[in-house]
């Protein structure tokens, strides 16, 4: 088979039985990991049940959503049969059963039908350094052990789309607030200013709320372009534009603003902002997106389609609801996705009936949750300043509650924590010394 160039390609995974000890071309994966593949074609030919429902499983993951999945049974021989009729997609998943010989005769009849520039994944069961250096040899790109899980599959096709030689792809945060008022922009402004001063790495902020967005004003900005100028002109859309429509903020976080402004209408197609979403993951490591509270086509896709999604409620049964509505929806688009990230701002409010956040997070199946104490005073004063928390009062405990929910939503190590980390294990060793 000859040595085939890479693709650029999309594809889901499914859950089966871990991949025994000492699998050959893929270590344990796990979905934070994972990046979306490029719109490709796929067509996969399957000998059995378990490796057909991961390649079913995996073909409805939202990182697999630009691609064109289609299995078949049969392995290499149906493969053989399709293609002597047919073109050959960009990749092809194919699986052999049998003898290493059988296994190399069987592609050897295949690559006589590759299209130059496909790209092949085998599956198979022999574990064993040297078929896997031989399949390398005849220009194979991936070889898989079975029984593999949908993660390690994911994982094989995104090395093959998103390798060092590839543009970078940054990860995308999403903050929804369930309720309207619940104070989500807040939060998701003060996560991404955190963002860029904990980890100092370039963070982009998007305001997707054009007619009424806050983020100018939060961050005291008033810039003449942003999100509207962005998803208006697609086609001028790319890395270059980008930057110039974006408004620094500070050394590592910009802001692409929305218009604030009621002199048009903003009826939204549901892929209008994925080709922005697409150039700001390839422009910054860090992306938070301050969706508005509302409930059509495009909001579902940017809210479906994020690698991280945090969930702003306030501690009452509306809330309660609704998140209970959007967590179960999400379940099932993003089947292979951590659960939500649940944020309860204003807890403490006075006289007002809560509902203890401990409980509110149980009655979602949520076993982790970041709390907001109500503090008038203080967010009014930033909010009326156009600054963050962490500006007008570095020490207070909220500004650390910010600092955390932005390490665990980006999955990074705080920069201040490893030199606290650093600086404990210098003076333990003094103290021993």
């Amino acid at each position: 088979m000859s040595t085939q160039p890479e693709l650029q390609g999309s594809i889901n995974w499914m859950e089966t039985e871990t991949a025994p000890a000492g699998t050959i071309p893929t270590s344990g994966a796990d979905e934070s990991g994972l990046r979306p593949i490029p719109r490709i074609s796929i067509q996969a030919f399957c000998q059995s049940s378990s490796t057909a429902g991961v390649l079913e499983r995996a073909s409805s993951d939202r990182r697999l959503n630009k691609a064109h999945v289609k299995g078949h049974m049969g392995g290499v021989a149906a493969a053989v049969e399709f293609y002597q009729h047919a073109p050959t997609p960009n990749l092809i998943i194919v699986e052999c059963e049998g003898s290493q010989e059988k296994l190399l005769a069987d592609l050897d009849s295949l690559a006589e039908f590759c299209d130059s520039g496909t790209m092949v994944i085998v599956i198979g069961q022999i574990n064993d350094v040297t078929l896997y250096r031989e399949l390398m040899h005849r220009g194979v790109s991936e070889y898989l052990v079975a029984p593999f899980d949908v993660y390690q599959l994911i994982a094989a096709i995104g090395r093959l789309y998103n390798g060092p030689e590839t543009a970078p792809l940054g990860k995308v945060i999403s903050f929804f607030g369930v309720k309207g008022g619940c104070g989500a922009s807040t939060i998701a402004h003060n996560c991404a200013w955190a963002l860029a001063k904990n980890l100092e790495n370039e963070v982009i902020i998007a305001d997707l709320d054009l007619p009424f967005g806050t983020a100018g004003l939060d961050f005291n900005r008033d810039p003449l372009q942003g999100v509207y100028e962005a998803v208006a002109s697609p086609e001028r859309l790319d890395e270059t534009f980008l930057d110039r429509i974006l408004s620094e903020c500070s050394e590592y976080l910009t802001l692409l603003a929305a218009p604030a402004s009621l002199e048009r209408t903003y009826d939204h197609a549901e892929a209008t902002f994925e080709g922005l979403v697409d150039v700001m993951r390839s422009s910054s490591p860090l992306v938070t997106l301050d969706v508005p509270h509302t409930w059509n086509a495009w909001t579902k896709n940017v809210l479906a389609s994020a690698d991280e999604l945090v969930l702003v409620a306030e501690p009452d049964l509306a809330n309660l609801r609704n998140a209970k509505n959007v967590v179960d929806t999400f379940k099932q688009l993003r089947p292979n996705d951590r659960p939500p990230h649940l944020v309860l701002n204003r807890v403490g409010m006075p006289k007002r009936p809560e509902i203890k956040p401990a409980d509110f997070a149980t009655a979602l199946d949520l076993h982790q949750h970041t709390e907001i104490p109500f503090d008038p005073q203080l967010f009014g004063t930033a909010a009326n300043n156009g600054q963050m928390i962490g500006e007008v009062d570095a020490k207070n405990p909220i500004t650390e509650t910010f600092s955390m929910l932005a390490a665990n939503v980006s999955g990074k190590q705080r920069l201040d924590a490893d030199k606290k980390a650093s600086l404990g294990s210098l003076l333990s060793k003094l103290v021993r010394k």
